[in-house]
């Protein structure tokens, strides 16, 4: 049976470090929803600073196989309290800020976090959905990271926008790896020239190939071939579609003949 390639994983100590802070989020959904988005990219660590409604049974069914995150996570009542013991804070924000200080791509700013976190606690700071972090909570974190989107609307849900940092987070810590599609067994240079002397036979039954004035057509299906790089299997099947139409054109023939007499 044919296997599938397993994904590497990416940095687990870097992940481990990264703690997601949400701050007096109101909806109980959007928690288990960026319970789920953090689990999916592999990180863990969440923080909730006062939360209007948690633990919630609605928090519980958004966050689907990310129960754990939703268990372990962390609930205190104050920014401080959420950031204590972190070397590097990076505050998401759509809207320009006067002082906001060093603002990143989060693309950029998702390798710094990286960065920080092989070292050390880091935080990543979402505001409420309403109007996200206040200038207060945004000046408590080292810098400022924006989504790029589209300037005429840029405001993402707040799940949303933290399974795309969770994304970034995960490509920065160098995780390229894909699924692979399982591999068969190709077929083998005897079994593709018994294809391709098959469909010559059968085509020449068919009248679709003429061997006393053969032009170009065999030489171009034995190139089809060879650039599709068949597969045993894929043999098979051909053989067995080409096996039918001799069949078929071997009844048409009897029949053609008439019975016995």
């Amino acid at each position: 049976m044919p296997q599938h390639t397993p994904v590497a994983a990416p940095s687990a100590a870097a992940l481990a470090h990264i703690r997601t802070v949400l701050v007096h989020t109101s909806h109980p959904g959007n928690i288990g929803a960026a319970a789920r988005a953090l689990w999916t990219m592999g990180l863990d660590r969440l923080t909730l600073v006062a939360p209007r409604h948690f633990p919630d049974a609605e928090a519980t069914a958004r966050a689907t196989g990310a129960e754990a995150v939703l268990a372990q996570a962390q609930v205190v009542g104050t920014l401080d309290e959420a950031l204590a013991g972190c070397a590097w804070t990076v505050g998401l924000s759509a809207r320009p800020r006067e002082f906001a200080g060093q603002v990143l791509s989060l693309r950029d700013a998702a390798a710094a976090v990286v960065s920080h976190a092989r070292e050390a606690p880091v935080a990543v700071v979402f505001g409420t959905e309403m109007s996200g972090l206040s200038n207060d909570e945004l000046a408590r974190c080292a810098c400022v990271a924006t989504i790029p989107a589209n300037p005429a609307y840029a405001s993402l849900n707040l799940a949303a926008a933290v399974q795309v940092t969770a994304y970034e987070l995960r490509m920065a810590c160098g995780e390229t790896a894909v699924w692979r599609a399982p591999r068969f067994v190709p077929a083998a240079h005897d079994e593709i020239e018994g294809l391709y002397a098959h469909a010559q036979r059968t085509l020449t039954a068919l009248r679709f190939f003429d061997p006393a004035a053969p032009r170009r057509l065999m030489p171009r299906l034995r190139r089809l071939f060879a650039r599709a790089g068949l597969e045993r299997e894929e043999v098979n099947i051909l053989r067995g579609i080409l096996a039918r139409v001799d069949d078929l054109l071997a009844r048409n023939d009897r029949d053609a003949r008439g019975p016995r007499r």
